[in-house]
């Protein structure tokens, strides 16, 4: 017998279940690696600022979350909450290393100042002469780095 929402609460008498459509249920998968420096995410940024703020503000150690196998700090409890909830949506392509880099077959650090959403999703270089190398191309770009990624992803140990 297939289940539907509507038999399932049937199932369970007196169960209230409210669930916001889209809300993922499950754990979020970690990335195949994270660009971190003494075990802290992207140089410390708050990533759902570059969403909330759009702009890379620094994170605070009493505002942190360990997801990934790294910390990831955020400016406000708020900020924290929302990348707890769906980190898969704020943390930043690539694991946070340079986009041209995964572009061009190899990873490279970032400078959080270096950055850009496209399609809700957030894209972090070397630095700002490398951006505007990797904005002449951006389709071609993301198409190149997602075909890298699997294979030159740093292994976690």
């Amino acid at each position: 017998m297939a289940l539907s929402r509507r038999s399932m609460l049937w199932m369970v008498p007196g169960a209230t279940i409210a669930v916001p459509l889209g809300t993922r249920l499950y754990a979020q998968p970690a990335p195949a690696a994270v660009n971190a420096e003494r075990g802290i995410a992207v140089r410390g940024t708050d990533v759902v600022a570059y969403f909330t703020a759009g702009a890379p503000v620094p994170g605070r150690a009493e505002f942190a979350h360990d997801w990934g196998g790294v910390t990831w700090r955020f400016a406000s409890a708020a900020n924290r909450d929302l990348f707890a909830a769906d980190p898969a949506r704020y943390a930043p392509a690539y694991g946070g290393f340079c986009a041209y880099a995964v572009s061009e077959g190899y990873t490279a650090p970032i400078d959080p100042a270096a950055w850009r959403i496209v399609d809700g999703r957030l894209f972090l270089n070397f630095d700002r002469g490398v951006q505007r190398r990797w904005e002449r191309d951006i389709p071609g770009r993301i198409a190149r780095a997602d075909a890298n990624w699997p294979r030159v992803a740093p292994r976690r140990p």
